[in-house]
C-alpha cells in the first residue's frame, strides 16, 4: 500500500527560499471528533444511552444538548495539538421547532462553537432547497422559503466548510466543494465529502431540481489521484450513508453489521482509510479487514448530539499511518423524565458541564421560540412514540394519519397514510396531559401540505407492495406506511414479489380493485417520497392549503386520543428471513 512521505527540502528553489519543517522521531496522533445527523437539536433531546458500568451493572445514560456537545468536544480536544472536528451530515432540518423555526440558523452558530470545521451535506440539508442550502454556508438575509430569515439576529453562514463531492448542478460543478487537504504538523489528511446517491428519492425533489447525484464510491475513487498528488499521508471519507449493527454503542465485535454503507465500502479504494458515516442514526465503530489493504475503520456517532466519535490516527516520524482506533463518547449532560420514568445522572460516566457561549446561543433562539413553542394547544391520554408494534405500527404516525384524514374528510379524503419517517419525536404529555405546539412541531418538524389524490384500488394494493420493494425501501428494511382509522392491510413478506399485501379493508369491506379511493397524503409523499412513487400517479389532486403540524393541532384540539394499534397485521411466517 503506498503512502506519502515529507523530507525537507534545506535548499532553494525557484530562487525562493523554503522553510524547513521541524524533524521529530516521536510518532504523530491525529485526533478527529466527529458527529452525524445532529438535526438541529439545540437542547437535550431526552434520550438516554444504553451503558455498561464498570462492575457490570447496565444503565441508562442521559445524553445530548448543544451545550453538552459543545462542552464534551472541547475537553476532547484539549492538550492535542493536532485534532479536527467533522461531520457526516443532516446538521439541519428535521427538528426541533427552537432551530428549525429560525431555518436552523442557530444550529449553524452553535456548531461554529462546538468548533466544527467540516460538514458533509447529507439529505436534509437539502430539505429546503439549493439555495436555502447555500445560504447556509454564504449568510445573508435572503428569503427562500415560507419563513422569514435573520428573525432574531443577522446570519453570516457557517465559518466550517460544507463538502458535496458527488452533488453536480446542471453546469457539471460540485455544488460545494468535493475535498479538503488539512496539514497536522509533517503530517497531511485528505478529506472526501459526500451525501448518499439516492438523496433525490427521500427530500421532495423541487428542493434538488437541477442536481445530480453520483455513485459514492465512484466519486471518492476518482478523488485519490489528486490527493495522493498532493502528498497526503491518509484518507477519510465523510459520507452520509450508514449502516447497522446488533450491538451497543461501542461495541468494537460489530456483530452483523449490514446496511447501504456495505457495498460502498466495498468498492473503496484500498488509500481510504476512515469512513466516517451517519445516515441511519446508528452508533458503532467496526473495523473489518481488507485484501491487500490495511483494515478500514468505519464509524458512527448515533444521532442529536448524544455522541461523539473519538477518533485517533497514529503516524510514524516519516508520514505512514501505523495505527487508528475510536471510540463513541457519551455526551452526558442532564437528566431528565422520559416514556420509563427519570433518567438520571451516572456519576460513574463523565458528564460535562454546559458550555457558557453555547448556552447563551441555544437561551436566545429558546426565549424568541417560546411564546409559540410553550402554547399548550391540548391534551392527551398517554405518549405518542416512534416506538415499532410487531407489526410495524407507531402510535405517532398513526395519530398523524388520523389528523391529516380529519382535515381533509370535508374533501372526500377516505383514506390517510403517514410515512412512518416522519415521525421525528416523541411526545410526552406534561401535567395533567398537556401537550404544548413545540412537542408537536418537534413531532412532525417539515412543514410539508396536505394534498388529497384518487387511486383505484389495484394501484393502493401496488403502492402498499412499495413497502417492501422501492428503492430503499426492502425486505430487510421495509418503509411501513401507518394508515388512518379505518383502513387495515396485511402483509406476508414471504410471499413473492408483488403479492405480499395479502388483504386490505376500508370500514370492514375489502378493498375494491376497480374503485377509486381518496387518499390524503403531504406533499413530500405525493411527489414519490420514500420511494412510494405510485403516490405520483394519483388524479385529481386537490391542495386545500393546509400544513401538517396544523392539521394535529386542530385534531388534538377536537379531543384526540392516544390511537391503539391494529390497522396493520404481520403474517410473515414466524422465523422467516429475508434473503441475502
Amino acid at each position: 500500500m503506498n503512502r506519502f512521505t515529507f523530507a525537507v527540502l534545506p535548499f532553494v528553489l525557484a530562487g525562493c527560499a523554503t522553510t524547513p519543517r521541524p524533524v521529530t522521531t516521536d510518532p504523530i496522533e491525529v485526533q478527529i471528533l466527529a458527529i452525524n445527523d445532529f438535526h438541529g437539536y439545540l437542547e437535550p433531546p431526552r434520550q438516554a444511552i444504553d451503558a455498561t458500568l464498570p462492575d457490570g451493572t447496565p444503565v441508562k445514560v442521559p445524553a445530548g444538548g448543544a451545550s453538552y456537545l459543545a462542552s464534551a468536544a472541547k475537553a476532547l480536544r484539549a492538550g492535542k495539538p493536532h485534532s479536527i472536528t467533522v461531520s457526516a451530515g443532516d446538521l439541519i432540518s428535521g427538528g426541533p421547532l427552537v432551530s428549525t423555526l429560525y431555518l436552523d440558523e442557530p444550529t449553524i452558530e452553535v456548531m461554529e462553537e462546538v468548533g466544527l470545521e467540516l460538514n458533509a451535506v447529507g439529505n436534509h440539508e437539502f430539505d429546503r432547497g439549493r439555495d436555502e442550502l447555500l445560504r447556509m454556508q454564504n449568510g445573508g438575509c435572503e428569503k427562500h422559503t415560507t419563513r422569514a430569515p435573520c428573525a432574531v439576529q443577522p446570519f453570516d453562514g457557517a465559518d466550517f466548510k460544507f463538502l458535496a463531492a458527488n452533488v453536480r448542478s446542471g453546469d457539471g460543478a460540485t455544488l460545494f466543494p468535493g475535498t479538503v487537504i488539512r496539514e497536522f504538523g509533517p503530517v497531511k489528511i485528505g478529506f472526501i465529502g459526500m451525501t448518499l446517491q439516492g438523496t433525490a428519492t427521500i427530500v421532495t425533489p423541487a428542493g434538488v431540481a437541477g442536481l445530480t447525484f453520483e455513485d459514492e464510491a465512484a466519486t471518492a475513487n476518482a478523488a485519490i489521484p489528486a490527493m495522493k498528488a498532493a502528498g497526503t499521508n491518509a484518507i477519510v471519507l465523510l459520507i452520509h450513508q450508514g449502516g447497522r449493527t446488533g450491538a451497543g454503542y461501542n461495541d468494537k465485535s460489530c456483530p452483523n453489521l449490514d446496511g447501504e454503507i456495505m457495498p460502498i465500502r466495498a468498492k473503496l479504494d484500498p488509500e481510504i482509510d476512515l469512513v466516517i458515516s451517519g445516515h441511519t442514526h446508528q452508533a458503532y465503530i467496526c473495523e473489518r479487514p481488507r485484501a491487500s489493504a490495511p483494515p478500514l475503520l468505519l464509524t458512527s456517532a448515533g444521532q442529536f448530539g448524544t455522541l461523539i466519535s473519538d477518533i485517533r490516527l497514529t503516524f510514524a516520524p516519516d508520514g505512514t499511518l501505523r495505527s487508528q482506533q475510536a471510540n463513541n463518547v457519551i455526551v452526558q449532560g442532564e437528566s431528565f423524565v422520559g416514556t420509563a420514568g427519570e433518567v438520571p445522572i451516572q456519576p460513574a460516566i463523565t458528564a460535562y458541564p454546559p458550555d457558557a457561549p453555547t448556552e447563551a446561543l441555544v437561551s436566545l433562539y429558546g426565549k424568541a421560540a417560546e411564546p409559540l413553542a410553550g402554547r399548550v394547544v391540548g391534551t392527551l391520554d398517554g405518549p405518542l412514540t416512534r416506538q415499532r408494534s410487531p407489526a410495524r405500527e407507531l402510535t405517532g404516525g398513526l395519530f398523524i394519519a388520523d389528523a391529516q384524514l380529519a382535515a381533509t374528510k370535508h374533501l372526500g379524503a377516505q383514506i390517510a397514510f403517514s410515512n412512518s419517517g416522519g415521525v421525528r419525536a416523541d411526545i410526552i404529555p406534561g401535567r395533567n396531559g398537556e401537550i404544548t405546539f413545540g412537542q408537536l412541531f418537534a413531532m412532525q418538524p417539515f412543514g410539508n401540505n396536505l394534498v388529497v389524490k384518487t387511486l383505484t384500488g389495484a394501484r393502493l394494493k401496488a403502492l402498499l407492495e412499495q413497502q417492501f420493494e422501492s428503492g430503499f425501501n426492502t425486505l430487510k428494511r421495509p418503509s411501513i406506511l401507518q394508515p388512518s382509522q379505518g383502513f387495515f392491510f396485511a402483509y406476508d413478506m414471504s410471499q413473492p414479489s408483488g403479492q405480499r399485501i395479502v388483504e386490505m379493508k376500508l370500514d370492514g369491506k375489502p378493498i375494491e380493485t376497480g374503485a377509486n379511493y381518496r387518499i390524503a397524503i403531504v406533499n413530500f409523499l405525493s411527489t414519490g417520497g420514500d420511494n412510494f412513487t405510485i403516490f405520483k400517479e394519483g388524479t385529481d389532486l386537490i391542495d386545500p392549503n393546509i400544513v401538517d403540524v396544523e392539521a394535529s393541532e386542530a385534531y388534538l384540539k377536537a379531543g384526540a386520543k392516544v390511537p391503539p394499534l391494529g390497522r396493520i397485521e404481520d403474517r410473515t411466517p414466524e422465523g422467516w428471513l429475508p434473503p441475502n
